[in-house]
């Protein structure tokens, strides 16, 4: 792949960052699949139900830790992709700012959710 672009420098920090969180996301999507998908069946799984998981901590921060990894890995990785593609001058920064922007909304209206399921059991 002699002379393709890539802003992924390897041993740079979101090159780094990228594989770190594809790492973390294989582990907490096999979880999320096994326990919501062979434990809990798609049809069992009710707000009630995911309330009751969140108040426990353990998976509350299971949870965020893959809403992180989930919101990081996929905007960085968008953002990447248009860069690769060609992406470049104000359109470059416009979309990093766009992306900055969603990704911090999501990620904030996340941890509203996660906070109000946790604290609906109690």
């Amino acid at each position: 792949m002699t002379g393709s672009r890539s802003t992924f420098r390897h041993g740079s920090l979101a090159w780094f960052l990228q594989r770190v969180t594809a790492v973390v996301l294989l582990f907490t999507l096999a979880f999320h699949f096994l326990w919501l998908h062979f434990v809990n069946h798609a049809a069992e799984v009710t707000l009630w139900g995911s309330a009751l998981r969140m108040d426990r901590l353990s998976y509350l921060l299971l949870m965020v830790v893959f809403l992180l990894t989930a919101a990081f890995h996929g905007i960085n990785g968008i953002y990447n992709a248009l860069v690769n593609e060609g992406l470049s001058g104000r359109a470059r920064r416009v979309t990093a700012w766009v992306l900055a922007i969603a990704g911090t909304i999501l990620v904030v209206q996340g941890l509203r959710v996660s906070v109000a399921l946790a604290g609906v059991v109690n």
